[in-house]
């Protein structure tokens, strides 16, 4: 009889060490998976903000030439406008006169 709870014992004790070990795998694996999903968050992020960087720096480029050819075209129009006067202030200011009077 002896020898049977003898072997129980040893029985419950390699049971108890198998849980034990199992327990402690999961604990191991659980840190391996949380580092994994750590990593893969810092990667996630590093790849994102990459990404928003990229596309704030095209937008800039875009807004920038945007604005260069809004330039272009305000002062050609400036231009075209001065000269027009140049060439035309008499009759402008003959045209303004004469409106004047007529009122």
């Amino acid at each position: 009889m002896d020898s049977v709870i003898d072997k129980l014992a040893e029985i419950e004790e390699a049971a108890e060490a198998i849980v034990r070990h199992a327990h402690e795998q999961k604990a191991e694996i659980a840190r391996e998976l949380q580092k994994e999903r750590d990593d893969f968050d810092s990667e996630t992020e590093a790849k994102t903000q990459q990404k928003v960087s990229e596309i704030r720096r095209k937008n800039e480029e875009k807004m920038e030439k945007l604005l260069r050819e809004q330039r272009e075209k305000n002062s050609s129009a400036i231009e075209n406008l001065k000269k027009d006067f140049e060439e035309n202030h008499e009759a402008y200011a003959e045209e303004i006169l004469k409106n004047i009077i007529e009122v």
